[in-house]
């Protein structure tokens, strides 16, 4: 965690709680005006993977693995940002599940810095799967729909 002043004095105690809150609503950055100046306090988030269970086979046995669906893919964000499912607050969310899409079809933006990228389609195909709640931030990587092909 830093903690950026620019002419500033803040408490640990209150620093302190608000990297909790930054860690509670997984946030990475939080800016704070106090008085006449800014705190910025910032964290780097390390992604673990969870551990899984691995079943040894008895020597002499062998199993295959099981086939994955490669009819579903998943469609990832490539940005840190805010996820809208909608072009505005109340219009109609560019897709739902059960919706085709066509490739370079629009699916959501993700706001990153004040500029709205359009996610689309790589591919045709149906969606199975909306992964996100409207108005979260995610991060790289993260998961926003799944579609059959």
């Amino acid at each position: 965690m830093s903690c950026i002043q620019k002419g500033v004095e803040m408490e640990e105690k209150e620093i302190r709680k608000y990297a909790e809150l930054m860690k509670e609503l997984e946030l990475t950055g939080l800016e704070i005006t106090v008085d006449n100046g800014k705190v910025r306090l910032e964290r780097s988030i390390v992604q673990t993977v969870p551990e899984r269970a691995v079943f040894v086979q008895p020597a002499g046995q062998t199993t295959q693995p099981e086939p994955e669906n490669t009819d579903e893919i998943s469609i990832k964000s490539p940005i840190v940002g805010v996820f809208y499912a909608s072009p505005a607050e109340n219009a109609d969310a560019y897709v739902k599940v059960g919706d085709p899409v066509q490739k370079g079809q629009t699916l959501c933006i993700v706001e990153a810095m004040k500029l709205m990228n359009e996610i689309t389609a790589e591919e045709e195909g149906v969606i199975t799967k909306v992964c996100v709640p409207n108005g979260q931030v995610v991060e790289y990587g993260t998961e926003l729909f799944r579609m059959k092909r």
